[in-house]
């Protein structure tokens, strides 16, 4: 009979698949959407979608070669396309090297090969789409001949596209979108993840801002990760303080009360869990509420919340950013979620003559940024309650 894994907290550090938790069905659905067609992955931050995705890398079907790669320092398109190539080449190591038509490519852009490793100048840059082209037709046919998809899961490409835009143009992402969408059509066989806790739909709504027209990402499957389910956290912190010989008044209550104070949330359970064995104190309840208080007030902010509120500033157009923060404001003190109307009738209370339109576009891109549900009788409210506990502490609404 198998002997359980014993479980050790692991607060923002890398967590081996094998102790990815209560994202099997999850990882099942994506592989059969991945069988069809290509997938944008969002999620807010701290759900493991970056877990997710590694494990599925480690542990696909033979008929995938899969490829990770975490794009959030790619600033251009050259780079986009340095990456790519390098993690081909390096995964392809043990059966065969891309043909010599890419690499002689590579050498008549100018590249070098240093311990194996090809950089390309900036004097490339205007051929990325050139040779991102012959890099995947390259290897797309090298997997064809074993009968085998191939598949690149591409961690904080939303990000990549931001940094693309601020650091050479709009157009520049808009290219770099359609290339992809490009790719996808010509080979059959190629799939892509695009995964990110900003959201693709900020940057695909500020580039439309500029008259991009496009739906690149229309033949990809949207797909969220949400938190554990309530009973997989519980289960998740139960295990962590048994893998942890934390002495508690009441296991299972003390792992329920872990589980729900924080949404089901894995990355904070690793924290309590870590704290309660820093402390090295009876586990209850009651010392569950305390960690928890205590993280929410921390003006060192190590569980990041702060993020909630700048990311506005950094994402949200300037005449938008009153609006989403006197809906926040509003639906942070609501004592039930709240329709329509009756948001707007007291957002007029905070905001100079608001308008209607732009105030459910600014709901819709809150909701796709995962502060806020609308419940199917309309009613909204925020979706994590403790996110709504920290809005009311740091706005000075409480």
């Amino acid at each position: 009979m198998a002997v359980e894994k014993r479980l050790r907290a692991n607060p923002g550090g890398e967590i081996a698949p094998s102790e990815v938790f209560g994202r099997d069905s999850l990882i099942q659905k994506l592989w059969r959407i991945l069988e069809r067609q290509s997938l944008v992955l969002s999620a807010e931050r701290r759900m493991g979608k970056t877990c997710v995705v590694k494990k599925m890398t480690k542990e696909a079907p033979e008929n995938y070669l899969t490829v990770y790669r975490d794009l959030e320092g790619v600033r251009s398109p050259i780079e986009f396309v340095e990456t790519i190539f390098q993690d081909v080449e390096r995964h392809l190591s043990s059966f065969k090297r891309l043909a010599e038509g890419t690499r002689q490519l590579v050498k008549e852009l100018g590249g070098t090969e240093i311990g194996g490793v090809i950089k390309l100048p900036e004097i490339a840059a205007p051929d990325w789409k050139r040779l991102l082209m012959k890099t995947l037709e390259d290897l797309v046919k090298q997997q064809e001949s074993k009968d085998r998809k191939v598949i690149f899961f591409w961690d904080e490409m939303p990000l990549m596209l931001y940094n693309i835009k601020k650091r050479q143009s709009e157009e520049a992402a808009m290219e770099v979108l359609d290339t992809l969408r490009s790719l996808r059509q010509m080979f059959p066989q190629l799939r892509m993840v695009f995964t990110g806790s900003i959201g693709l739909h900020n940057v695909l709504t500020s580039l439309k801002r500029v008259g991009y027209a496009n739906a690149p990402t229309n033949d990809m499957k949207m797909e969220d990760v949400p938190p554990l389910l309530l009973a997989d956290a519980e289960n998740l912190a139960y295990r962590l303080l048994d893998g942890e010989n934390i002495l508690t008044t009441n296991r299972h209550a003390t792992a329920k009360a872990i589980a729900t104070s924080v949404d089901g949330i894995p990355y904070f359970v690793h924290h309590i869990i870590d704290q309660l064995v820093m402390q090295n104190s009876l586990a209850s309840e009651e010392k569950v509420e305390e960690i928890v208080n205590n993280y929410l007030i921390d003006p060192h902010d190590p569980w990041h919340l702060r993020y909630y509120r700048e990311r506005i500033d950094v994402y949200y157009p300037d005449a938008d950013k009153p609006l989403a923060l006197g809906i926040l404001d509003l639906l942070a003190i609501a004592e039930q979620p709240l329709i329509f109307e009756d948001l707007f009738n007291q957002l007029q209370n905070h905001i100079v003559n608001p308008d209607k339109e732009q105030t459910r576009n600014v709901l819709t891109l809150l909701e796709c940024d995962h502060y806020i549900i609308r419940q199917i009788d309309g009613g909204l409210g925020f979706r994590f309650p403790l996110i709504q506990r920290y809005w009311r502490l740091h706005r000075g609404l409480v």
